[in-house]
């Protein structure tokens, strides 16, 4: 971005860059699980609990097959409650996961888009004194800035999407 600011008292440009990256917005991560991939064993809780502990298999052990997770329950006094909670359990451990997954590839994607903010990898100049905007990746020109500001992206939408269909008809012929 070139510009004058109100405090430049002989008028000299002041050059500034930005980096910007556009990434889809994530979206809620659903967690669904066949009971075809689940392991279920029951046992006895160790611990206090009297008699009942010892004779009753009310612990339980869930294995997730396609990802390695097992969760385990004892808390409770009856198998049908710890099967409950290792349930809710294993769902919270395959959501973090899931969104762990989620997060590293949108991080990997805005490596690629932004690369190192340095002013050589210019893709547009806003120049505000010459009210122009230039992107550099298709030698595009317009003297309509503020226009552009305001929300009046028709014409630099349109070359954009010539210049990409050029380049894709350009690269599907070579």
């Amino acid at each position: 971005m070139q510009r004058v600011p109100e405090t430049e008292a002989q008028g000299r440009i002041h050059t500034s860059a930005a980096t910007v990256a556009v990434l889809p917005e994530v979206e809620d991560v659903e967690i669904e699980i066949n009971p075809a991939d689940l392991d279920f064993a029951t046992y006895r809780s160790g611990g206090k609990g009297g008699q009942n502990v010892n004779k009753v298999e009310t612990a339980v052990r869930i294995t997730h097959k396609p990802s390695g997770i097992v969760v385990a329950c004892q808390q409770e006094r009856s198998q049908f409650q710890n099967r409950e909670r290792a349930m809710k359990m294993l769902r919270a451990k395959l959501y973090e996961m899931k969104t762990l997954e989620q997060t590293a590839s949108i991080t990997a994607q805005r490596r690629l888009m932004v690369k190192s903010g340095d002013r050589s990898d210019k893709i547009r100049t806003y120049n505000f004194p010459q009210n122009r905007l230039t992107d550099h990746r298709i030698g595009l020109t317009l003297y309509n800035l503020t226009e552009i500001l305001d929300g009046k992206l028709d014409d630099l939408i349109e070359q954009l999407k010539l210049a990409d269909r050029a380049e894709k008809l350009q690269s599907s012929a070579g």
